[in-house]
């Protein structure tokens, strides 16, 4: 197990450390689809939609964060459908959090139910009581998005083994630079770097990761035959995306502590949902296996009209789905069915100045 420093080391120059004279520091675009092939091909280079150089470059970059190979996917949900390919046998059964990601519940209630599946959710907090005897599969989101409760990581995965399931954890919101949940002992993790990991909100992608080989292997090879393939251009937005992430979290988590503790303050909400708090419900948990509490807070106004005004009122919160970005955006999750009030926002901070992103959300609560 290295020290977060150490992988953010790897990561940085784990292209730069092997280039020679006039080797070019920014990984080249490769697009193409076909390569010269010999009679009897060696090359792991053979079709465009078995590898290619640039995908490779941004797969190290990860690889190096979280001390494992992986794969990478041309969006989240295309993760999150590989780990479950992957790990699910037909008739399987498995628990998933009912405070979690919505779009995979929908994926496995809409779709993937037709292989007989036994579908169980239960609430994130829940994880620690719940009977995992007769589990294939352990879907784990901690921080869960959108509620934020955490989950012991190393306790479930634990009780997994011993239950003869696999485990695979979400670990998109807090990055392998503020958790890191294979060395916690998950089988895999599934990532939408989307989000944080790329950062600007201008390219779709993901990853799965694992230091198990055979699980490795069947991803690689669903990606290969369903054509799952992420693009040249879309990689080398995440690689460049990478070498900035530690300074973007570092401002995106200082500006959410301080914002968080001036939501607790306001008398224009009922409820603050941040692991960085202590009095959250998530906090001691958050302090032993986060690095950090991460950037995205939970606000729970009297009603969806409040809501509404405090994003529209703020001038440094741009509305929108998704988080992660260097743009603070918010919006109100129960516009998508997620079992939250309709006052309930899920704000992700950016990178704006933090002086001035908090004197713009002060003036917005104070405008309510």
């Amino acid at each position: 197990m290295k020290p977060v420093s150490e992988r953010l080391l790897k990561m940085l120059h784990q292209r730069s450390s092997r280039l020679q004279d006039g080797e070019p520091l920014s990984p080249p675009v490769v697009t193409t689809a076909k390569y010269r092939l010999d009679p009897q091909p060696g090359t792991e280079f053979s079709y465009g939609r078995d590898a290619n150089p640039t995908v490779m470059e941004v797969e190290a970059a990860i690889g190096a964060l979280e001390e494992a190979e992986c794969v990478a996917f041309p969006s989240g949900m295309a993760s999150i459908t590989a780990a479950l390919m992957v790990c699910l046998r037909q008739g399987g059964r498995i628990l998933v959090p009912s405070d979690g990601y919505y779009t995979i519940r929908l994926l496995l209630e809409d779709f993937l139910v037709e292989m007989g599946l036994d579908i169980v959710t239960c609430p994130t907090r829940d994880y620690a009581t719940q009977d995992l005897a007769g589990f294939d599969l352990v879907w784990i989101e901690t921080p869960s998005n959108p509620g934020l409760d955490v989950c012991d990581i190393a306790e479930i995965c634990t009780r997994a083994k011993v239950a003869g399931a696999k485990t695979v954890v979400d670990n998109t919101s807090a990055t392998p630079l503020l958790q890191q949940p294979l060395d916690l002992g998950a089988d895999m993790v599934v990532s939408s770097d989307t989000k944080a990991m790329s950062g600007h909100s201008d390219v779709l992608f993901g990853h799965v990761a694992s230091r198990d080989a055979d699980l490795l292997a069947k991803a690689r090879s669903w990606r290969k035959l369903s054509g799952a393939v992420a693009g040249p251009f879309e990689a080398f937005l995440v690689h460049r995306g990478l070498m900035t992430l530690d300074v973007r979290l570092e401002r995106m988590c200082t500006s959410a502590q301080r914002l968080a503790e001036l939501f607790v303050q306001s008398n224009k909400l009922e409820t603050v949902r941040y692991p960085g708090l202590p009095a959250d419900p998530s906090f001691a948990l958050a302090q032993e296996q986060m690095v950090k509490p991460g950037f995205v807070i939970g606000l729970y106004f009297a009603n969806e009209a409040m809501a509404e005004a405090f994003i529209a009122n703020c001038t440094m919160v741009f509305p929108a789905t998704s988080f992660g970005g260097v743009h603070t955006s918010a919006e109100r999750r129960a516009r998508w069915g997620d079992d939250v009030p309709a006052g309930f926002v899920r704000l992700s901070v950016g990178c704006e100045p933090e002086a001035a992103l908090v004197a713009a959300v002060r003036e917005a609560l104070d405008g309510l």
